[in-house]
């Protein structure tokens, strides 16, 4: 047979293995936690104007933020079959400069502690 139809079987074959280990397992154990869906943290069967803390939206949007930079920088590596890569790097070195100012802001006014 050819290789990458063995391949392909193969691949297929640890799928569907996968697949139904998934949905078998957590059968075996049922009990209240496992059944309830997860809302965040929150009982899904409460009240819906519950107040929660601002934090959370804070550290999510840095977290935003943080993955936005990846996005920015990744290019970064083509960078250097440009006509001036020394530019490139200069650039990338200053979004990081920028973020790890902003980081640093953030964590001296006390914005990154989850509890005071």
């Amino acid at each position: 047979m050819n290789l990458i139809t063995i391949t392909l079987i193969i691949v297929i074959a640890l799928t569907i293995i996968l697949a139904i280990i998934a949905f078998w397992l957590p059968q075996l154990n049922p009990y209240h936690e496992k059944l309830s869906p997860y809302e965040c943290g929150f009982d899904p069967l409460g009240s819906a104007r519950l107040p929660f803390s601002l934090r959370f939206f804070l550290i999510a949007i840095l977290f935003l933020l943080f993955d936005l930079e990846i996005a920015l920088l990744l290019p970064l590596p083509w960078g250097d079959q440009l006509t001036s890569p020394l530019l490139t790097f200069f650039w990338a070195t200053t979004i990081l400069v920028i973020l790890t100012l902003g980081l640093i802001y953030e964590w001296l006014q006390g914005g990154l502690e989850w509890a005071e």
